[in-house]
């Protein structure tokens, strides 16, 4: 098993080249499955998935959901697992899995003119685990898809027992870790996950403490691609403070950094390609292309989207 390795480059210029960077109907690259993430709408995507059929020719099928059906969650308040904090995936998660099921269905017909259909799976936030969850749940599914990339997905539990950590998911990421496929444990489903620094959280109260930062996985399959080192600021503010508290309920610390609202050491997994790009927040919502981009803006998808084209 290869070592990671921590580059340090520049963001968020392209390297794509031009030949790449243009749709080519003779591509034929494998049909995408974008995964919203929790409390997401399908049409939050709508201009990644443009970007990718119009500028590389990576054709997307966006799992129909709505804010509303995200309501559907509550009915776990009545599972006695959720109080304990073990709950699992069925019954309160099928209504997504099989709106996945529907997309990938989809997607499968798009590329059926190849002798045996493949497809990649784009997991944002949630929607990366769910993604996981999905394979765990229809294994034979794994026969089309030949790439899961993620992209802010708190991939990681919660550690136990540490005072003011709640497990969000009730169990849910417990079980995932436990049950689900791992990039070590699937050599033929490539595994890549594109984590975001767009701010350092800080404790609540105190000061910081300097060079304190994510701990990533020492043993991924390839060198983590990181960004420019970003200074401490001098002083810590309200907002540093507030998201260091959210980042905390994810994976134990407040001073990590992270997207705004998932740490980069949960972002990431052992054995995958894992990404690290400066200046990228979490969300579609709430995000701006050009003062604060998400994921799936244009500068940021040159970074990532290699994966979909091979």
């Amino acid at each position: 098993m290869k070592v990671g390795l921590c580059v340090v480059v520049s963001p968020p210029k392209c390297s794509i080249s031009s030949s790449s960077s243009s749709s080519n109907n003779n591509n034929n690259y494998r049909p995408a499955v974008i995964l919203p993430g929790l409390g997401n709408n399908s049409s939050d995507y709508k201009k990644l998935e443009e970007t990718l059929k119009d500028k590389y020719g990576v054709t997307t099928v966006v799992t129909k959901v709505s804010r509303l059906d995200w309501l559907r969650n509550a009915s776990g308040l009545l599972d006695s697992n959720y109080w304990r904090g073990t709950l699992k995936p069925t019954p309160i998660l099928l209504w997504y899995l099989n709106r996945v099921h529907d997309a990938v269905e989809e997607a499968i017909q798009l590329s059926s003119s190849n002798p045996t259909p493949h497809i990649s799976f784009i997991g944002h936030s949630a929607g990366g685990w769910l993604a996981r969850l999905y394979i765990q749940q229809f294994p034979h599914s794994l026969s089309h898809i030949s790439l899961l990339l993620t992209l802010g997905t708190p991939h990681l539990p919660p550690p136990k027992g540490l005072p003011g950590v709640i497990d969000q998911t009730r169990g849910l990421l417990h079980y995932v870790q436990q049950n689900c496929p791992k990039p070590l444990h699937n050599p033929h489903l490539k595994y890549v996950c594109v984590a975001g620094r767009y701010i350092e959280g800080a404790p609540l109260f105190g000061k910081s403490n300097p060079n304190i930062d994510s701990l990533l996985p020492t043993n991924a399959e390839s060198a983590i691609i990181s960004t420019t080192t970003t200074s401490p600021p001098d002083k810590i503010t309200l907002r540093a403070r507030f998201v260091g508290q959210g980042y905390k309920q994810v994976c134990g610390k407040a001073q990590v950094w992270g997207d705004g609202i998932v740490p980069q050491v949960s972002a990431h997994l052992e054995g995958a390609i894992n990404i690290s790009l400066d200046g990228v927040y979490h969300s579609p919502v709430g995000s701006d292309d050009d003062f604060r981009p998400w994921y799936g803006s244009p500068a940021v998808l040159d970074q990532w989207v290699q994966y979909l084209l091979n």
